[in-house]
């Protein structure tokens, strides 16, 4: 038996380090990596039976699904996302995932789509929640702040600006006026200092640059980084879940306000310290009892309620591999 990892497809623009941190969390579990697999052209695979945790976002490519017969496919923390749902539930799709039910899913908003088709399926979680193997001793902790993606879905630059089309759409759309609207509203609740002074990261770099070697070796870069962290505050949940994971303090920014994004997070939210935005008013809500603004002081706790699906992943994971 051979045993595959999950890669992905780069957009023109950038690619999201925090799918190579979900096929870090899947490394973790096997006794070697035989091969990278795309997680976009699964059906493509011809060759030796390959063992595969399917874990993470299913997926762009609605054209290519289902996956090769060849791959031997480990379903936990998946995500079906509303928007590929109607295409992957076809007559083929059913009977595939049927076949290999029970489905392990990463929100319940995939379980519950699951369960309308008839398929066994159950919540367990992302499993990024496992990446403990990272974690380090307290006596290792810096006093680093790190802001990460912090209401990426708001209108920027690189996103308004990016060629001459999406430039005149955007104007005309009115997008390319809200470019300050991220700033105001973090304003809000974020001390000035402390947007000043911390370390801003962005998961999201350039596309056509970097190896699957070097996207592998920045996503370590990064979880190393959390684990050391003073404080971690983030829209991204594929920084977020690890934080929980590493006992790094995070706060989860929510400022998502379309169905594509928040059937993401059902199930999922709950786990978090959480600043809930309204994001036309910018008015907020903390559900830890936030006075003030967060600051270099700020000292929180995580809620700590990850940890019964953190186990129970690791005890299912371990007994399929």
């Amino acid at each position: 038996m051979k045993y595959g990892l999950l890669t992905y497809d780069e957009n023109k623009r950038f690619f999201n380090v925090g799918d190579n941190i979900q096929s870090l969390a899947a490394k973790q579990f096997l006794p070697r990596v035989d091969m990278l697999l795309n997680r976009e052209r699964l059906a493509d695979y011809k060759g030796e039976k390959i063992k595969l945790i399917m874990n993470g976002w299913f997926t762009h490519n609605i054209h290519n699904w289902v996956p090769s017969e060849d791959i031997d496919p480990i379903f936990v923390s998946f995500h079906m996302n509303n928007t590929a749902a109607p295409s992957m539930l076809n007559d083929k799709g059913i009977a595939y995932l049927k076949k290999h039910q029970p489905i392990g899913c990463r929100d319940q908003f995939t379980a519950d789509t699951l369960k309308a088709k008839g398929i066994d399926a159950f919540f367990t979680g992302c499993l990024t929640l496992t990446l403990d193997s990272y974690k380090v001793d307290d006596s290792e902790r810096t006093d680093n702040i790190y802001i990460v993606d912090p209401l990426y879905s708001y209108p920027r630059p690189e996103k308004i600006f990016y060629n001459l089309k999406a430039t005149v759409r955007n104007i005309l759309n009115g997008s390319a006026f809200q470019l300050s609207k991220k700033n105001k509203h973090l304003k809000k609740f974020i001390d000035d200092n402390l947007l000043n002074s911390a370390e801003f990261i962005n998961q999201e770099p350039p596309s056509n640059t970097y190896t699957d070697e070097q996207k592998f070796e920045m996503a370590e870069t990064l979880l190393k980084k959390y684990a050391r962290a003073k404080l971690v505050i983030t829209s991204r949940i594929h920084c977020a879940l690890p934080c929980l994971a590493l006992g790094t303090p995070v706060i989860f920014i929510n400022g998502f306000d379309s169905f594509v994004d928040s059937c993401r997070f059902d199930g999922i939210l709950e786990l978090f310290n959480r600043i809930d935005i309204n994001s036309k008013t910018g008015e907020f809500t903390s559900n830890f009892g936030l006075k003030g603004k967060i600051d270099e002081n700020t000292n929180i706790k995580n809620l700590e309620k990850h940890h019964e699906l953190a186990n129970s992943l690791k005890e299912k994971v371990k007994s399929l591999i």
